[in-house]
C-alpha cells in the first residue's frame, strides 16, 4: 500500500448563493481508498480543525444507487470508464496531482450545498409515465406472461440506468434524453407496458421539456459518460415512439374537436 499526497480544489456553495473553489491539501491518502473514502478522510480532518465538512451525496457505495455523482477533473464520475464515483479508487491518480471536484452542472439540477444537487427533476419525469397500471393482488406466476429473450434482454439493458445524471452533466446542452429514453424504453419494450406506451412516452418527454433540460444534438457524450454504458440506441427508439404517439394524439384531438368522440 502506498500513500498519495494530493491537492484538491473543491466546489463550496450554500444553496443559491455564489460558490467558489476551496483549496484543500490531502496528504497521506491510501491508494486503495475509494474516492468517497478519500472525501471522508478530508471531512474528518476539516471537522477536527473546526471547519465545515464538504457536503456530498452517497448511499449504497456499491455503484447501484447513483447518488454519488461528482464532476472530477471535468468528467462525470471521474476518469474510469463505466465506473461510479463510489467505485473509483485513488490508484487512478498519482501523488502530486491536483484534483478538481464539482457538482454536476445543469439548470435542472440546482446545487443544494457544495457537491449535493437536487435530482428531483428525474423523479418527476418518472412520475409522469415511468410506471404501468396493473391490478394489485397476488403476484402472477412467473411464466404466466411469456417474454422473448431478445425483448427481456433489451428491457434489462435499459433497466440498468441508475438515474445518476451523468448523461446530463456530460451533455453540452444538459439533455436528459438518455435517461428518459432508458426509463421509457424499459417499459415500452415489455408486453405489460404496451397499453400505456403512447401516454407514457408523451408524458415523460413533455415533463422533461418542462423541467428545463436541453435538446439532444447526437454527440453521444452521454453514452461515453454513463457508468452503466446505456446505449444511445434508446434515444433513437424514444424519438420514433414520440413521433408515433404525437401523431396519434393530434389525430385524437382533431376527432374530438370535430365531435367524433374517442
Amino acid at each position: 500500500m502506498s500513500q498519495l499526497n494530493l491537492h484538491l480544489k473543491v466546489w463550496r456553495q450554500n444553496g443559491s448563493q455564489p460558490g467558489h473553489f476551496q483549496d484543500i491539501d490531502a496528504p497521506d491518502i491510501p491508494d486503495h481508498a475509494s474516492f468517497l473514502e478519500m472525501m471522508d478522510i478530508i471531512n474528518e480532518r476539516l471537522i477536527s480543525k473546526g471547519e465545515d465538512p464538504v457536503a456530498f451525496d452517497h448511499d449504497c457505495r456499491e455503484g447501484i444507487c447513483g447518488s454519488c455523482s461528482m464532476q472530477i477533473n471535468g468528467v462525470p464520475h471521474g476518469p474510469a470508464k463505466a465506473t461510479t464515483t463510489c467505485q473509483l479508487h485513488m490508484r487512478k491518480f498519482r501523488t502530486g496531482d491536483t484534483i478538481w471536484v464539482e457538482p454536476f452542472r445543469a439548470r435542472a439540477f440546482p446545487v443544494l450545498k457544495d457537491l449535493m444537487i437536487d435530482r428531483g427533476a428525474f423523479d418527476r419525469i418518472q412520475q409522469a409515465g415511468g410506471f404501468i397500471s396493473v391490478r394489485t393482488g397476488a403476484p402472477q406466476d412467473a411464466n404466466a406472461l411469456p417474454i422473448g429473450k431478445v425483448v427481456a434482454d433489451a428491457a434489462m439493458d435499459a433497466a440498468e440506468c441508475i438515474g445518476c445524471g451523468a448523461c446530463v452533466a456530460a451533455c453540452k446542452n444538459a439533455s436528459a434524453m438518455l435517461f428518459v429514453s432508458a426509463k421509457a424504453g424499459q417499459l415500452n419494450s415489455l408486453p405489460q407496458g404496451q397499453p400505456e406506451k403512447d401516454r407514457r412516452t408523451l408524458g415523460m418527454v413533455r415533463q422533461m421539456d418542462k423541467e428545463g433540460f436541453g435538446n439532444c444534438t447526437n454527440q453521444y457524450e452521454c453514452e461515453a459518460a454513463c457508468p452503466k454504458e446505456i446505449s444511445v440506441r434508446w434515444i433513437t427508439k424514444l424519438n420514433r415512439d414520440y413521433a408515433v404517439a404525437s401523431i396519434k394524439d393530434a389525430l385524437g384531438n382533431t376527432r374530438k374537436e370535430a365531435g367524433g368522440g374517442d
